[in-house]
Formats: structure tokens, sequence, C-alpha cells
């Protein structure tokens, strides 16, 4: 089959690695001029080691992108075990970064009694370790937390949380979405030496020595199908694998897609990630890698103290820090530059960092459009799977992680899914 993959991230470029593999004609259609997708980097010429545009990292436990690294013959993964902290208010005047990595750091939370901890914590583990019960999508994380662990655990533990990466929805997010986070996560962190942009490219040349076509600064003009063939800015396919955000599809295929299916998806609903990284002299957070801000005053989501995690001798000697949010393209935030944005979160990162001249060499600032789904109800509702009601036309974009929040390991599995499913359907066709 002659197949068109739509965008060159991970889910894209892992489709194509298998589906070349088996034998089929692909093209990847990348509107920028290199492939890489949220999980791109950029390179300035004092850095060894190109840097995400996107704060990244895997898990110990993301089997699908450490297994698909051994499949394409990559061997350049390591993990660490970096501090994960969350800054809290005990006054007016005293902030405090309270470690959030264990379960006897929730044990010994400050802000909790004894009783509510105990009771925390056995929900914490069942959790961690339980499988996803249908309990989960029948009830937010608000309500399940509140009444099954305690109104001051949600109210001093997980609400600013949650009120900082979902806004206004916090109080509307599915508990399926809570057990996924707890379930998922790990100590050690991993990450790729010389950046995730080196695994890219490395995919990028196995795909391209399987004789697939990766076509980069190229958009999609027009996408149709006539007679049970697609047409993609002219050329005909006899499948087609959209890895664009289901709203971007959604306008570009309006006349492939019925407009039933496309009224259904309209209704899910996204943030979009704003991101500002600097690079400063001394770093911002001394120990810590990422940094939960849990206080209403400090309008900041999280900060990721990237070079607490990856020596600062690959950048130059140089610190670098993600500060990065979620937020609805009306925010006023989303409208700022980067020069706007420092001066009106400087006075924030010197209460966090009194003690710390905060001298900022250079910044950059990046915005990912629809980067967030809302795990709603009304996402569950009206979700779209891999399989379309037009034969042979694919999505595979990241509204399919659900639960789980957006990553590079979920987009290797979605990537190899898609594939298997084209593979065995073009088998019966046969």
């Amino acid at each position: 089959m002659k197949i068109a993959i739509l965008g060159g991230g991970f889910v894209g470029l892992t489709a194509c690695y298998y589906l070349s593999k088996s034998g089929h004609e692909v093209v990847v259609f990348e509107k920028e001029a290199i492939c890489g997708g949220l999980a791109v980097g950029f390179k300035e010429k004092t850095w060894d080691w190109p840097l995400e545009k996107a704060y990244h990292h895997l898990f110990a436990n993301d089997t699908d992108i450490i297994n698909f690294a051994k499949d394409v013959g990559f061997n350049k993964i390591f993990f660490e075990s970096p501090r994960t902290d969350s800054l809290y208010k005990d006054s007016e005047k005293n902030y405090r970064i309270i470690p959030v990595d264990s379960p006897q750091d929730f044990l010994a939370f400050p802000y909790l009694n004894l009783i509510e901890k105990i009771r925390g914590a056995i929900f914490l583990v069942l959790l961690k370790f339980g499988p996803k019960l249908a309990l989960y999508e029948r009830i937010t994380a608000e309500k399940f937390v509140r009444r099954y662990m305690g109104k001051r655990i949600w109210n001093v533990f997980f609400q600013e949380l949650f009120r900082k990466k979902y806004g206004k929805y916090a109080g509307k997010i599915l508990a399926s979405f809570l057990w996924a986070r707890i379930n998922k996560r790990t100590k050690k962190l991993g990450y790729i030496e010389q950046g995730f942009q080196t695994f890219i490219q490395h995919v990028v040349t196995k795909c391209t020595d399987l004789k697939a076509r990766i076509l980069t600064s190229t958009e999609i003009i027009s996408l149709g199908n006539e007679n049970g063939r697609f047409y993609v800015n002219g050329d005909k396919y006899d499948a087609v694998v959209s890895t664009l955000p289901t709203p971007i599809l959604t306008k570009l295929a309006s006349s492939l897609l019925p407009s039933s299916y496309c009224d259904r998806l309209s209704k899910l609903q996204y943030l979009h990630a704003l991101v500002l990284i600097l690079e400063t002299k001394q770093p911002i957070l001394k120990k810590t890698y990422w940094l939960n801000i849990c206080t209403k005053d400090i309008p900041i989501m999280f900060i990721g103290q990237h070079t607490n995690f990856i020596s600062s001798k690959h950048y130059g000697g140089k610190h670098i820090a993600y500060i990065g949010y979620y937020l609805e393209r009306d925010d006023p935030m989303m409208k700022m530059s980067k020069e706007e944005l420092i001066e009106y979160l400087m006075p924030h990162l010197k209460k966090i960092s009194p003690n710390t001249p905060l001298s900022v060499l250079n910044s950059y600032r990046f915005v990912g459009p629809f980067a967030q789904p809302l795990f709603t109800r009304e996402f569950l509702q009206n979700k779209p799977d891999i399989i379309t009601p037009v034969e042979n036309f694919y999505m595979a974009n990241l509204d399919m992680t659900y639960p789980y929040d957006r990553g590079t390991n979920y987009a290797v599995k979605l990537g190899k899914q898609v594939a298997e499913i084209i593979n065995k359907n073009s088998k019966k066709s046969r």
C-alpha cells in the first residue's frame, strides 16, 4: 500500500518505521523544517546538546519507547533520580520547598495531620498499584479525593496542582487522570544522550533506509478522496494516517470526514501549552529539577530546572530552566512576548529564590497549540479512535493517550498501534 502520514512527530515516525518495515510505501508530511513535533529541539552555538522546545523526560516504566529504541538500534537513553518538589507558602513571607518524591515524603508532609496522611496514603497506594476502575470515569478527581481521602487532602495537597494545570476546568477533570498520573510516576527519570532530537534524527534515518520519504517544510494544502483513493497535495494514496491535532484535522478534512463525525469531535476542549525557557548565569533552583508551584500568589504552574537533571556543561556552562503553563487561547499571557513574560515573572521568581541573583542571558518562548486535552465526561463521550468512519483513513494523535498525560512513550505506543491495525487490514484485503 501507498500510505501518507500527516505529521512527523513521534507518532508519525514510529508508524512510518513499522509500516515501511512491513513493505509499504510511506510518505511523511511535516510542515516544519525538521521532524519531532512537540519533542523537537533547537541548539545554540555554545551548546553541545540540542534542547527541546517543550520539557521532556521519560519514566522508568516507559517500556514502549524503550523497546522502540531497541528495535531501531538506539542505545542512548539513560536514567537518573533528580529531585521533584512542591512549593508551598507558610506565611506572608515564608515559602517552603517540600519534597514529594516518595511515600515517606507524603507521610512527612507538614500540612496534614497523621489521620489525614494515613487515609490519603491508603488510597494513593491503591491508585499506584491498582487497576484502572470504571469508578474513575464516573467521578471527577475532586469528588474522588474529597470522598475517599478527605476534604483537606484535596484543599491542601491536590487543589492547586489541578488549578495550575487546568484552570477553571480543574473541578471537571475525571479521576481516571489522577489514577494515571499516580500509577505511572517513577522516581527515576530518563533522558536522551545529546537530546531527544538525536533520537528523532536516528529514527528518520532508519525510515529513509527503509525507503520511506520524509517531506519536511511541507504543509498539507489539499486532502480528499475519490473512488476509494486519497489525494494529499494532489498525489494518490491507498491510506492516510493523520497525527495532527483533532481541531486542525477536522478543519482540513471537512469535505472528507462525515459532518456528524466532525461535529462530535468539535465538542472536545483543549488548552494550549506556553513555555518560557530561561538561560541564566545561576540556577533559579539550587537542587530541585521539577518544582510544582502550589501557592495561589505565584502565577506559575511549574519550574523545570533542566540543568539540575542534565549537566550544564552541555549548554556552555549556563543554566536552563523551563517555566510552563496550559492556557486558553484568549488568556492574556498567550499574547505576551518573552520580554513581557520575564518582566511579569521576575518578582515571583525572586520570591522562590530570594538569595540568587537572577541574570537572564537568553530566553525563548514557544507555544504548543491543543497540547492538553481536557479529560472530562464530554471528552469520554466524543474522543476519537484510530479507526474513523472513512475506510483506510486513520487518526493517531495524543487525544488517544487517555487517561495518561501526553508524552513520547504514548506517542510511540500509538504509532505502533496504528501500524499494526493497517498491516492487519491490508492482509485481510489481499
